[in-house]
This record gives structure tokens, sequence and C-alpha cells, in this order.
């Protein structure tokens, strides 16, 4: 790429999340847009002819608004794409429609999740040049750009998505890959639970519209409990009405608490694997021994499922009774957490000794998709 080339082309930075993807430009401090990582498709059939909805497809706020009438559909399942052709049509309506920009003239940073495949990486970068026709490419592991946004030298990011809760410790920029951890659960499990809980109780929610007003419920009303077996003890008189969409009211009880609890105890869903503090534990202790003591103290919360209040609380109340009692644990809880992993790569992809990283049109003719692998290497 030559040097006016990469003066004149604007960075777009897009972070691609099961649950919502976050877009902008690379130097901001946060996304210009923020919208579900979903598409819909009409499931009824139009019987009255209308220049009203012409459209087969809805993306985003759209879709959600219009929920009701559509077959919902989440391209991205675990921080993986499972669907291309969906995902082609989000990404062409993030260039479009909320950045309004030709990716043509664009240079595009993505990220990924830590233990993407080969394949899909790959595929990404295919369509980027061949349908997109990016000036360059390139992606990044999102925790990677957690730490850069954390601006510490060291740091271990508990990142609990959509999709996906992954622990991963860094080193002065560096992925200490034996260490990291990944677990297939997230916020859309946690949704998917309490749909259960209420379903259980004699409410009805089935469809995929329904599910998404079950995950507004969980992100407005649910919290952790700072002692699980105490607050049970008192929850019988818990209450807490909860108005939906169409204007009636539900009482929700103690599933308000019991389902982000899963969390820390997830044998409450019948799932085998680790809480998120034996996992941030685990990933610690197969760091460096000389390490560890950086680490303790800089633990990161990213990620929309690590926002229910008391959640930093727990976490510290855990890791403190499994470290050393001289540990110092810290576990820092940036406000701003939704949107770590996109601020990250704002900063990344800004830097002016960032510019040797891009996947260049050129490169990407001559050595083909596999040259991700050794322009991206973390």
């Amino acid at each position: 790429m030559s040097e006016s080339d990469e003066e004149d082309a604007a960075v777009v930075v897009v972070d691609n999340g099961s649950g919502s993807i976050k877009a902008g430009f690379a130097g901001d401090d946060a996304p210009r847009c923020v919208f579900p990582s979903m598409i819909g498709r009409p499931k009824y059939q139009k019987m009255i002819p209308t220049s009203m909805i012409t459209r087969d497809h809805f993306v985003g706020d759209e879709a959600q608004r219009k929920r009701g009438l559509l077959s919902i559909k989440y391209p991205i399942e675990r921080g993986i794409v499972t669907n291309w052709e969906d995902m082609e049509t989000i990404w062409h309506h993030t260039f479009y429609n909320e950045l309004r920009v030709d990716p043509k003239e664009l240079l595009v940073f993505f990220t990924d999740v830590p233990k993407s495949t080969k394949a899909s990486r790959e595929k990404t970068t295919q369509i980027m040049f061949e349908k997109f026709g990016a000036k360059g490419f390139h992606v990044c592991t999102q925790g990677v750009l957690s730490h850069c946004a954390a601006g510490r030298t060291m740091s271990v990011m508990l990142d609990i998505g959509d999709g996906v809760i992954s622990v991963v410790p860094v080193f002065e920029g560096y992925i200490i890959t034996p260490a990291v951890h990944q677990v297939n659960f997230g916020g859309r499990d946690l949704t998917q639970h309490m749909m259960k809980m209420l379903n259980d109780r004699g409410y009805s929610f089935v469809t995929t519209a329904e599910r998404e007003v079950v995950r507004e419920i969980k992100e407005k009303v649910c919290y952790i409990a700072q002692d699980f077996e105490k607050e049970m003890l008192g929850s019988s008189a818990l209450t807490k009405t909860y108005t939906l969409p169409d204007l009636h009211d539900i009482t929700l009880g103690n599933e308000i608490f019991r389902v982000p609890e899963i969390l820390f105890q997830p044998s409450l869903a019948d799932r085998d694997h680790a809480s998120v503090h034996k996992l941030v534990y685990d990933a610690i202790m197969k760091c460096d021994i000389d390490l560890r003591v950086h680490l303790y103290c800089n633990v990161f919360l990213v990620g929309g499922s690590t926002m229910f209040p008391g959640f930093q609380e727990r976490l510290q109340k855990e890791l403190s009774a499994m470290f050393p009692q001289k540990a110092k644990v810290r576990v820092n809880a940036p406000p701003e957490r939704k949107y770590t992993v996109w601020i990250g790569g704002s900063i990344l992809a800004s830097l002016s000794n960032f510019k040797e990283s891009w996947i260049t049109k050129k490169e990407y003719d001559e050595h083909g998709p596999s040259v991700v692998h050794k322009k991206c290497t973390n």
C-alpha cells in the first residue's frame, strides 16, 4: 500500500459480536453505531400488495423493531460465523446504512474471538477483498484489544459476551496462549434459561421475538447476589413487576438473581464447565509463577454480561478467597466495558506504527486468503 493510500484511507473498526455489532472510525472514543447482529425475514405471507414493505429481510435495529413479524436469526454463534450469506448482509448494512461509507475507500479492522478457526479468518479476509473491495484489512483477537484499551503492560481479560466466555492473560501485547480459556456459554444462554424459568411458571415465551423480550427483562432487572444461599432464604417475599411491550404485567421472583448466578454456579443450569472465578483462577495459575503477582491485581471485566449489578464485587470476593491471603486481588470494571474491545481496536488501528500490519490488496492478490495468518498473528 502506498504512503498516500495509507494517509487518505479512513479506518473503520468493526467488533463482530454474537449479540451485537459495534462499528465506527479508528481514533474515536466510542463506536458510531451499535446494533443487534441479527437478521429477520417475514414469517407471514403478504396477502395485500403494498409499497410500504418491499424487502425480504431486515437487519439490526429495524429487525428488532419488527421482530413480532419476523423470523430472527443470528449469523454469529459462539463467536464464530455460521451463516456467511447473512453475515455478508450485516456487513453491507454496517458499511452502507449505518456508517454510510464505501468499503472500497477504507481500511477495515475486524475483531475475532480467541479461538477462531483458520478457515473463518480466511473466509472473512476473502469477503472483505473480493466482495467489498477493501483497500486493506486486519483482524485481531478481542483479548488483545481489551488489553490495549486497559492501558496496562499486563492484564487478565474476562470477557462475557452473548455466546462465549473467554479469559485471556496478556503480557505487553502478547497473548499467553497456553493460559487462554474459552467456554461456549454467554448472555444468550442466560436468556434461554430465564425463558425456561418463566415458562415453568405459566408464562409463554417461545418465539425468537419473545426471546428478545426476555433478554430485555434480563438486562433490566437481573443482579448478582453477594451471598446466594442467604439471598435464597429471603427470596420468598421478593417480587418485581415488569411491563411487557403489549402492556401486560408479569411478576418476577427470585429468577432475577438465580439466572445470572449460573455464571458463578453453572450446575444450576446443568452445565459442567467451570465458574467464571475458576476460569480466571486457572488462567492465572497457568501463567509463569513470576507473572502471577502482577495479574492478581489486573483482572478486567469486558462484555455486556459483566454489567449485572454486583458482578464486580462478587468476582472480587470469590477470587480473594481462592488466591493467597497476601495477594492483592483487584477486579477492574470500566464503565464502558460493553465497548472495551471496540475501543482497543480504535486505539490500535490509529497508531502510526500499525501501518505495516495491514493486509494490502496487492498482498491478498499475491498470496490469497492465507496471508491473514502471516499478517494477523494476534
